[in-house]
């Protein structure tokens, strides 16, 4: 008779080097960082209120890169500043009191649907990567669209068409660059880490 045992978590690439709580307070910080820099890198749309810019990407790569409990914690902390009115949204924008927040609010979902997505080793082939990116950018929508119906007055179509169809290619764009950053980075490590710590 054998004992069936739970699969173990793969790495992530946070989970490289020796291990700390101090470690990975950083890596929270940091990813909190890189998505409000990210999020100041923006074209403004003329016809949208939501501006396109490549804070979703730092928002993937956050989720890939850290896991899915330092990434939540980042996404978490970066929502938890801007609402309370640091300017770290995209335009330098800040509080709930905006067309796009409910995207801001998605980033959460979507970088623990990544990180999780990354325990399972998505981050190691291109088409994993990819679908893991489609299913975040997902959520991302999930939160972003139903608040932008109720900050705009505006229907399901009306709302498609303004915070989503616009930003489909760039989408693409952002979920193929990852494709090639996380599986890439781990083939230039020729390595694997050991196993996940949390």
């Amino acid at each position: 008779m054998t004992i069936a045992t739970a699969p173990r978590r793969a790495p992530v690439l946070a989970d490289l080097g020796s291990a700390s709580r101090a470690r990975d307070a950083a890596l929270v910080v940091a990813g909190t960082m890189l998505i409000a820099v990210f999020s100041q890198l923006v074209v403004p749309l003329p016809f949208t209120p939501v501006p396109l810019s490549l804070s979703t990407f730092a928002v993937l790569l956050t989720g890939l890169a850290l896991g899915p409990g330092r990434a939540l914690l980042s996404t978490v902390l970066y929502l938890g500043l801007g609402t309370a009115g640091v300017p770290i949204f995209a335009e330098q924008g800040a509080g709930w009191a905006s067309a796009s927040y409910g995207y801001v609010v998605g980033y959460v979902a979507a970088a623990a649907h990544a990180g999780a997505a990354a325990r399972r080793r998505a981050d190691r082939s291109p088409l994993a990567t990819i679908a893991a990116a489609a299913v975040s950018t997902l959520a991302v929508y999930a939160f972003g669209v139903p608040w932008l119906m109720a900050s705009l007055h505006v229907g399901l179509l009306e709302a498609l068409a303004l915070g989503v169809v616009p930003f489909l290619i760039g989408d693409a764009i952002k979920a193929a660059a990852a494709a090639l950053l996380l599986p890439g980075t781990w083939r230039l490590l020729g390595r694997t880490a050991p196993d996940a710590r949390g």
